[in-house]
């Protein structure tokens, strides 16, 4: 954490237009309930707006429309959420890393001298590494592997031959880059392996969670766009597209050959079936199965609402009627079209 920063200073950084007193120095940020002295909170939805007038934050950042809500100091920004991040970012530096190779690692290629490489991290023949990369403790890069400048690998990452990860990513633990993906061709009762010879390709200021896996293309890439954001455990499978800026939340599952447009989000645990096109600009809420290709921007939700077990029993039971009693209703519509002709 850093010693604080004057609320003048922050917004000479970030921008926003300052009201109250400017030489106030903020230390942390915190939320409207939890912030007090030195803190500053943020408010960003009216269905905090009782809280705003009640926090003890020091100064706190709000939107045009609550400006004249809080006598507190305040930063005024049409995104106060995006606003917020950023003086996180500002008040939380990352640390910089540490240079160097551990010597439990095992090294087979040339690093630059910024390069930090941790105990028990394995790197292949014919890898390509930029400057001031970190590689946490545990992580296997294999052979052919190219990584950007300025990106981090956390603990345990495994990254398989020949795959590419752009600058300034972010993989966290655990997360596997560039296995086979499922692939097999059925033959009588058994089933044949298909090798997998693609790769994966990783695009600039790519963040990637927890245990999060993405498989290698098998012919074709697999490829991840500039400025994707992935939560943890998702499944990318082979030859998926994910283009620029989109995000998914945790546990999404993508089947293989889906190809899924720029600035896009998907909500947690969604499905995306394989061999679908997805245009920009979609949004599928947390839960939903696309089945089938998404041509046109918006939001798109396949949520059966939650209801007792009982009640879901009758609901269920009426919808399977849904087709027979389209049919009947088309009867009818025959039925009186011809009366009203002999009429």
């Amino acid at each position: 954490m850093s010693g604080g920063l004057r609320l003048d200073e922050i917004v000479a950084r970030l921008g926003g237009m300052l009201q109250g007193d400017g030489s106030l120095v903020v230390s942390q940020v915190g939320s409207l309930l939890s912030a007090g002295a030195g803190e500053i909170a943020f408010i960003a939805s009216p269905k905090y707006r009782a809280q705003l007038k009640r926090t003890k934050a020091a100064a706190v950042i709000v939107p045009p429309q609550f400006a004249n809500d809080t006598t507190l100091p305040h930063i005024i920004h049409q995104n106060p959420y995006a606003y917020y991040a950023r003086v996180v970012g500002l008040l939380n530096p990352a640390l910089p890393g540490r240079s160097g190779v551990h010597p439990g690692a095992v090294v087979n290629s040339p690093l630059p001298a910024s390069v930090s490489v941790g105990a028990n991290a394995v790197i292949g023949d014919g890898v390509r590494i930029g400057e001031n990369v970190t590689i946490y403790p545990g992580c296997v890069l294999g052979d052919g592997v190219a990584i950007g400048d300025d990106s981090v690998l956390h603990a345990n990452v495994v990254v398989y031959d020949h795959c590419v990860i752009g600058r300034r990513a972010v993989i966290h633990a655990g997360a596997v880059i560039g296995a086979d993906g499922f692939g097999f061709a059925k033959d009588g009762q058994h089933w044949v392996k298909i090798p997998q010879i693609g790769r994966v390709v990783i695009g600039d200021d790519v963040e990637i969670g927890a245990n999060t896996s993405i498989d290698r293309g098998a012919l074709d890439d697999t490829v991840i766009g500039n400025g994707v954001k992935l939560d943890n455990q998702i499944q990318v499978a082979h030859n998926v597209s994910i283009g620029d800026h989109t995000a998914m939340a945790g546990c999404v599952g993508i089947a293989g050959s889906a190809r899924i447009g720029r600035r896009c989000t998907v909500g947690g645990a969604a499905m995306i079936s394989g061999h679908l096109e997805i245009a920009d600009d979609v949004h599928v809420s947390a839960g939903t199965l696309v089945a089938k290709s998404l041509s046109q921007p918006g939001a798109y939700t396949g949520i059966f609402p939650l209801a007792t077990h009982h009640e879901w029993l009758h609901n269920a039971a009426q919808i399977k009627r849904l087709v027979k009693l389209a049919e009947r209703v088309a009867e009818l519509e025959k039925t009186i079209e011809l009366m009203g002709k002999t009429s």
